[in-house]
């Protein structure tokens, strides 16, 4: 079922749909769920809360009838998720989907790297947020190695994935790891992109203090090579990109803080149990498992994901950005554990 593109009362456009089919992870990473408030007990979805696949696949039917060509699976952690490659070769069938992505942490990629990829997954964003073993166990809350990481990391790229490492920066933390990291995957031809800490979610203790901003991550990497701006790729693009000069290998920059994006953004979102969100940083999602489950058809699933969409106001970057950050207060808002990033 077509229908014209949908664009919102900014006149931003349906472009990406971004599915979290988890809520739960192996990893307890400080700036998403620590393990202070994520603990052993803690109670997560039960796998009948969770979209089902049959739900998930007909709900990216409907979003590509809306203008949707782009689908990343999320988390949580998304290979947690149980036969997820039967998941990915559905999606691949789907008429109108024209790219499909993964963003894990990378730990169980030695299982999974081939039958995904045989599934039709081409593409991986993996978070690596330092090569030191001491101050990345500390960030995963796990005190998982790097090594761990960098062997899948290779392992997948020989099969032919095309990766990109994100790598979430931190003012005292692992800012110190900034030319490290892009030393060593630029070496390996690899896109790294920096991340400025955000505040997602409600527990991962954010303040602006913390922010490394774009512009000084790029002053020190300018100390050691030439970088050369590249063009976007396509509208909506939330990344900066440039390119080592002399190479092909690029090295990117997500700069929600110092550097808005939100007149662009293309993005929905659906939570794991469901729900449509309009912007990373909400606090209230539009139900659609419920409306499923009670035997909504189509026509009227459509147009309520329709009816969302372009009533869509949200900028909450840009609002964080022009406010005075000593006067600011945060809503709660959605955890990224359900959202993804």
């Amino acid at each position: 079922m077509i229908m014209n593109p949908s664009t919102d009362l900014l006149k931003r456009p349906m472009r990406d749909l971004r599915i979290s089919v988890t809520d739960r992870c192996n990893f307890r990473c400080r700036y998403c769920m620590p393990k202070e408030i994520f603990g052993d007990d803690y109670a997560f979805m039960h796998s009948s809360e969770l979209l089902s696949f049959d739900e998930i696949e007909r709900l990216v039917q409907l979003f590509v009838g809306l203008g949707v060509r782009k689908v990343r699976l999320t988390g949580g952690e998304p290979l947690l998720r149980r036969g997820l490659p039967q998941l990915i070769g559905r999606m691949a069938a789907i008429a109108g989907v024209e790219d499909i992505g993964l963003t894990t942490n990378g730990l169980l990629l030695g299982a999974q790297a081939q039958p995904l990829y045989d599934a039709g997954l081409r593409r991986l964003n993996i978070s690596l947020d330092s090569l030191h073993p001491r101050r990345f166990g500390y960030m995963n809350g796990r005190g998982i190695k790097p090594e761990q990481i960098l062997k899948r990391i290779d392992y997948a790229q020989s099969i032919g994935y095309t990766i990109k490492m994100n790598m979430v920066v931190q003012k005292g933390l692992n800012d110190v790891d900034i030319v490290p990291m892009a030393d060593y995957f630029r070496k390996r031809g690899i896109t790294l992109r920096f991340i400025e800490f955000m505040d997602v979610g409600n527990d991962n203790g954010w303040k602006h203090q913390y922010v490394v901003p774009e512009q000084a991550i790029l002053q020190q990497l300018r100390t050691r090579y030439t970088l050369e701006p590249v063009d976007p790729d396509h509208y909506g693009e939330v990344a900066r990109y440039y390119r080592y000069a002399g190479t092909n290998t690029e090295v990117g920059f997500i700069s929600s803080v110092s550097d808005s994006f939100c007149s662009s953004c293309t993005r929905a979102r659906l939570s794991s149990e469901g729900k449509l969100y309009t912007c990373l940083f909400a606090n209230e999602g539009y139900d659609l498992r419920s409306l499923m489950r009670r035997g909504a058809d189509d026509t009227f699933l459509l147009q309520a994901i329709k009816r969302v969409w372009e009533h869509r106001l949200d900028r909450y970057s840009d609002e964080r950005s022009d406010a005075d950050p000593t006067e600011q207060t945060y809503p709660s808002k959605i955890n990224m554990s359900y959202i993804g990033g």
